[in-house]
């Protein structure tokens, strides 16, 4: 199934997502910003469709999930002051994939961020201390703006 183009919530495999957590729309897919980021900037897009696996996405929707992963991960490494980008799916439960709906994880990456660069898939998969609500809303507040502001047509869908 697809979700509604207007919602308070919506089901991301066993987590709610509020609408104050989505900051981004493409025809098919969304941005939400990270329960648990490994790095300040680590944000998810998931497909607007609910599937568990990449394999199981249609050509539309990996052009415009991995084209919106272009445009998002540009603006997170500059708003976030990176120099270099972690773009990942974790694809199937060998792979780590602990939420079964397809999701790219966008990190924004600096000089000495991790000891060694490849720690950030570890870190990924470690147990971290979810963010509040409230500094998840207002992360998606300020990158909706930003986002909507560059294009309209991006913003979030409305409540």
């Amino acid at each position: 199934h697809t979700f509604p183009p207007t919602y308070m919530a919506l089901q991301f495999g066993q987590h709610i997502i509020r609408a104050s957590q989505i900051f981004f729309q493409s025809e098919l897919c969304l941005g939400l910003v990270n329960l648990k980021p490994v790095v300040p900037g680590h944000v998810l897009l998931i497909p607007k469709r609910v599937v568990p696996r990449f394999k199981e996405l249609s050509a539309d929707e990996v052009r415009d999930i991995w084209s919106s992963a272009q445009y998002i991960s540009t603006e997170i490494e500059r708003l976030f002051k990176g120099d270099g980008l972690t773009l990942c799916i974790q694809d199937g439960p060998n792979a780590g994939q602990t939420v079964f709906h397809v999701h790219v994880h966008v990190i924004p990456r600096r000089p000495g961020d991790f000891e060694q660069n490849d720690q950030v898939y570890a870190e990924i998969e470690r147990a971290r201390v979810p963010r509040s609500e409230a500094d998840m809303a207002q992360e998606a507040s300020m990158l909706s703006a930003h986002f909507t502001a560059m294009n309209p047509a991006n913003a979030p869908p409305k409540i």
